[in-house]
């Protein structure tokens, strides 16, 4: 990559990065990491190459930004449910129901974390940020299972990660494979009336899986 000489910052920097920021993971999202272009990103904003060189440093640099921040997304609206304040079946339901809707309003990280794992996670791999904050889930799924335990509200053993991976695995296949299971099975489930349908069900099926 050619060596760019830092311009001075715009006007509006956070606005100057915000947009970068939205391109890029429009960009990163139809085309992947390999497929994504700085000039293409550039040309979505009213800034330049040479402008997201000085805010990011890099095309790996932006794309490593991009996927920090949508997966700090779904941890920032699960830190924001002061879980530890409710009853622990509450306080799952209200965790599983905030886990599908960041997926159901967030296709663009699911389609991202698609391309990481066809490239087995080298960029989450190289990031200690994403690993740091993902850490967090497992604990606030701990803690809530031990109380819930604690109170004769959940069955005793349940595995932090076994459970996350139920709770997710779900909510990130109907959005992940939504174009397929629209051509074969003709169901849009981004429809209104199905997605409530299926938020109610993953729910249901989360906490009669934890019953005692």
């Amino acid at each position: 990559m050619a060596s760019v000489t830092a311009a001075a910052p715009s006007r509006n920097p956070e606005q100057t990065r915000r947009a970068i920021l939205d391109a890029a993971l429009a960009e990163f999202s139809e085309k992947g990491f390999a497929g994504g272009r700085v000039d293409d990103i550039a040309a979505r904003t009213a800034t330049t190459k040479r402008m997201i060189y000085y805010y990011f440093g890099g095309k790996e640099q932006l794309y490593a930004a991009v996927l920090e921040e949508m997966y700090g997304g779904i941890r920032d609206a699960e830190q924001a449910l002061a879980l530890d304040a409710l009853p622990p079946v509450e306080a799952m339901r209200r965790l599983v129901k905030t886990t599908f809707d960041y997926h159901q309003t967030h296709p663009a990280f699911v389609r991202l974390v698609c391309v990481e794992n066809i490239h087995e996670a080298r960029m989450v791999r190289a990031s200690p940020t994403i690993s740091q904050r993902n850490a967090a889930v497992l604990g606030t799924l701990q803690a809530l299972l031990t109380r819930g335990e604690a109170a004769g509200a959940f069955r005793p053993g349940v595995n932090a990660l076994d459970l996350h991976m139920l709770i997710s695995g779900f909510c990130f296949y109907r959005v992940s494979n939504r174009h397929t299971l629209s051509a074969i099975f003709g169901r849009d489930v981004g429809q209104p009336s199905v997605a409530a349908a299926q938020r109610r069900m993953i729910v249901d099926a989360v906490l009669g899986y934890l019953q005692p």
